[in-house]
């Protein structure tokens, strides 16, 4: 990050606390009619239409959930904006402005955080998203980043994690898998690079994990592809922290269980090989690993045939009355139990 020793780093102090923030967000733009007064009072002024309004929040934290060594900081903002909104498209609404604020230290000059905001506007224009408000503030622990996300649904169209009932299909959108495998290649690589700081590595046959884990995509076109088929889902949840992990959440919440079968699960190509590169069982991967940002869901099994021929999405298994969860293996049909073993937000002693 910014090694040439020869260009100027501007301090943060050089602005103060308001114009960092004027200079940060100067070239935003607005693309929402909710969104009556933006940045530039003491709060953000929304209209929500007599729609409900859902609010969620999110924390990413250096060296907890980003590393500085591989990734962009523009590649940070963006995938910031990503994480935030993907939560409030889970529950089949519409993302419409978010809340940026950053905790940053002395080592990190105004350059840097112009590479992030480059990353949350390029991300902004391109989901229409209205940057309405935030906070900047220093910190001794190097760079935490806060997304409040703010969007609107219908009364009766927001879909919660409680919905599915026995017989129910599961549905994801996508693929899977993506994400993990290109963490596990970067995380490769970063060793390699510490052993070894002239080794250029070659990571062309990894363009699309890489993607996935430094710049993933949020489907936000998902709510209008149901409503033009007519599908009606009764749950839903994003893949944030691993399939696993979010199948038990549904199950949890809807007081169902699911059985998946292993050889439905959607992975690209570079999973599989990536994951034989590094004598891992991909589904492992795909299980555990999550920050795919893919939407997980449930629908009525009255339903099947106007889901099962369109390439956006793969039924993956169903809803039981037992409350119990397992992968159905490939050939030999066995059940095996579903765990999380993923991502904690607190990892125990």
């Amino acid at each position: 990050m910014f090694d040439n020793k020869n260009l100027y780093k501007t301090p943060i102090s050089e602005y103060g606390e308001f114009g960092l923030i004027e200079h940060l967000t100067k070239n935003l733009s607005l693309f929402n009619s909710s969104t009556l007064k933006s940045i530039g009072d003491d709060a953000c002024v929304l209209d929500s239409k007599n729609k409900e309004v859902l609010v969620s929040s999110d924390t990413l934290v250096e060296n907890i959930h980003f590393n500085l060594t591989y990734t962009p900081l523009k590649h940070l903002g963006y995938k910031t904006v990503v994480v935030g909104i993907s939560d409030i498209i889970a529950m089949n609404a519409i993302p419409e402005q978010i809340l940026i604020s950053i905790a940053i230290s002395n080592r990190f000059p105004v350059e840097a955080l112009d590479e992030i905001y480059a990353g949350i506007s390029t991300a902004c224009n391109f989901y229409k998203i209205d940057l309405v408000g935030g906070d900047t503030t220093s910190s001794n622990l190097g760079l935490v980043i806060n997304i409040t996300t703010i969007g609107y649904a219908k009364k009766e169209d927001i879909i919660y994690r409680n919905g599915a009932k026995p017989n129910d299909l599961l549905v994801v959108t996508g693929d899977l898998g993506g994400a993990y495998f290109g963490l596990q290649v970067l995380e490769r690589e970063n060793v390699a690079f510490k052993a070894n700081p002239n080794l250029q590595p070659d990571l062309n046959d990894y363009t699309y994990l890489l993607e996935r884990q430094l710049k993933p995509e949020a489907r936000v076109e998902i709510k209008n592809l149901l409503e033009e088929m007519q599908v009606h889902p009764t749950s839903m949840i994003d893949i944030s922290d691993g399939l696993a992990s979010e199948i038990l959440h549904l199950s949890q919440k809807s007081n169902v269980g699911f059985s998946i079968y292993e050889d439905k699960i959607p992975m690209d190509n570079q999973v599989i090989s990536t994951a034989s590169e590094f004598g891992i069982n991909p589904v492992t991967g795909v299980l555990n690993g999550g920050e795919d940002y893919e939407i997980l869901f449930t629908i009525p099994v009255s339903e099947h045939d106007k889901i099962k021929h369109n390439p956006n999405f793969s039924i993956i298994g169903h809803a039981t009355q037992n409350n119990k969860n397992f992968l159905i293996t490939k050939g030999q049909n066995e059940f095996i139990p579903l765990r999380a073993q993923g991502w904690e937000a607190y990892l125990k002693n």
